[in-house]
């Protein structure tokens, strides 16, 4: 397995992924564009491993089996592996954060239930946080240790937009993520159907501290060159139009999962495209 071919690999299985990160990534220059794939396509095995079929402790064991590839890495045959080796000699990326994914990928797998917004935090940024200080790695900004703050910021307004976007599915399927303080700070509960009680009010609140962390995260943007924000704003803005539509609906998500419509997919590329060009 060539570096050049492991890097096609990459890009292939982002393509394939149909995620509209992957038309966010395709705005970067050619080198920094392919370590987004492969950082992308890492991300995405490991994520697949803990959402995928199986039982808990062979899930947990192939995480474990990636964990120990991940320390090994100029050893790699898989193209993956291989790619990613080739990133981290190439670009200053955090592996550690590869090591904080698989243990976010842990968490899920053993269960979800926060009792504090501490906590959920913590799992943010391990799960998320990390593909923002992963990216700020790659994007070569004029001060990485803010940069790399920011982009973990970032990655937490994304994360609490994934949480509320797939609330409904993920209480179908036993995963709590809301914390119990926040339940019990707007009287309400988890029940077998869903949340009793106000769930508008305790919604509302969750996509307001979400579009608070993404206000923050985007300051990235003003250490960033024009193509590196062109690509965090199109990464980025999908989830502010998601985050705002659930602060203004708040029991959408209750309802059914929001997503964007055709064209304002569209749009969030237009205005990313307009933002980099400024």
């Amino acid at each position: 397995m060539t570096v050049a071919a492991a890097h096609d690999h990459c890009r292939g299985l982002a393509r394939a992924a149909g995620s509209s990160f992957y038309t966010g990534m395709l705005l970067l220059p050619p080198r920094r564009r392919e370590a987004m794939f492969a950082i992308y396509a890492l991300a995405r095995r490991i994520d697949d491993i803990a959402d995928g079929p199986g039982d808990a402790d062979t899930k947990l064991r192939r995480l474990r089996e990636l964990r120990g590839e991940l320390g090994a890495l100029e050893r790699a045959r898989d193209p993956v592996l291989v790619a990613v080796a080739d990133v981290v000699r190439r670009h200053p990326v955090p592996l550690q954060a590869f090591h904080d994914l698989i243990d976010g990928a842990e968490s899920d797998v053993r269960g979800v239930d926060y009792a504090t917004f501490a906590e959920l935090e913590l799992y943010c940024r391990r799960v998320a946080g990390s593909i923002g200080r992963l990216t700020v790695g790659v994007l070569e900004p004029s001060d990485r240790a803010r940069a790399s703050a920011l982009g973990d910021d970032l990655g937490v307004a994304l994360q609490i937009g994934n949480i509320l976007r797939d609330l409904r599915d993920d209480l179908a399927n036993g995963r709590r993520y809301l914390p119990r303080e926040d339940l019990e700070r707007f009287g309400c509960s988890y029940t077998d159907a869903g949340i009793a009680g106000p769930a508008e009010l305790l919604l509302a609140f969750e996509a307001q501290r979400g579009l608070g962390f993404l206000e923050r995260g985007l300051q990235l943007l003003a250490l960033l060159d024009r193509r590196g924000v062109a690509c965090v704003s199109a990464l980025a803005g999908g989830y502010g139009r998601l985050l705002r539509r659930i602060a203004a609906r708040p029991t959408l998500p209750l309802e059914r999962r929001p997503t964007l419509r055709p064209w304002e997919k569209t749009a969030v590329l237009a205005e990313s495209l307009v933002r980099g060009a400024v």
